[in-house]
């Protein structure tokens, strides 16, 4: 008897957290300011990129929520190198699917608008990009830049990231980093990792 108590009283609050919770989808997109960090890169040019996805946010408190999404996501590098005195710059275009799932937490300024704290961790996947090496009138494009071969990536990445946004009535405003932590090289004892900035706008339809 006890034990199913117990049971109801649990259903009773998962039901009761459901009831309260309010979920809402929105449409985001914007500009990616990226690099890729590690024991042998010293070069901080940044290459310029875009994010465009569609955001889910599960608010199971007035000021507190989980936001999670599935994004379309240009990251990589360029980079500038000289051999042999003839210099030459290399750009890598890393495109992934990526997968958020941050706490958030929401501090109203004024009636419907809310700035918006989050962090927490993501995973994502390699589904394509190039890389393509210039100097003065020669380039050299390659278009598999995920796979097995030393000169490729490992597709799988995963990270923390962390951002600051608004909420302004149905639209918002989104402010963040991730920073990778996974060896994407597949150089022996290379250390090769994705970081990148990013500047979002959404509406919410709900």
């Amino acid at each position: 008897m006890k034990k199913l108590t117990v049971s109801f009283l649990a259903l009773m609050l998962i039901a009761t957290i459901t009831v309260k919770a309010q979920v809402s989808f929105a449409a985001k997109g914007g500009l990616n300011m990226s690099n890729l960090y590690g024991d042998e890169l010293t070069d901080k040019n940044v290459k310029f990129g875009f994010n465009i996805g569609v955001a889910a946010d599960y608010e199971f408190q007035p000021d507190m929520a989980i936001q999670t999404g599935l994004f379309f996501s240009s990251k990589g590098a360029k980079v500038t190198r000289e051999y042999n005195n003839v210099s030459g710059e290399f750009k890598q275009n890393l495109n992934y699917l990526q997968l958020p799932v941050h706490f958030a937490y929401k501090y109203e300024v004024m009636p419907a608008t809310r700035l918006v704290f989050h962090a927490g961790p993501y995973i994502a996947y390699g589904v394509g990009g190039k890389s393509e090496i210039t100097s003065g009138s020669v380039s050299i494009t390659n278009d598999k830049v995920f796979g097995d071969e030393d000169y490729q990536y490992k597709p799988f990445d995963a990270g923390l990231g962390l951002g600051v946004g608004a909420e302004l009535g149905q639209f918002l405003l989104d402010l963040g980093w991730d920073m990778g932590l996974v060896n994407i090289s597949r150089i022996d004892d290379g250390n090769i990792k994705n970081q990148n900035a990013y500047l979002s706008i959404g509406y919410r339809f709900n």
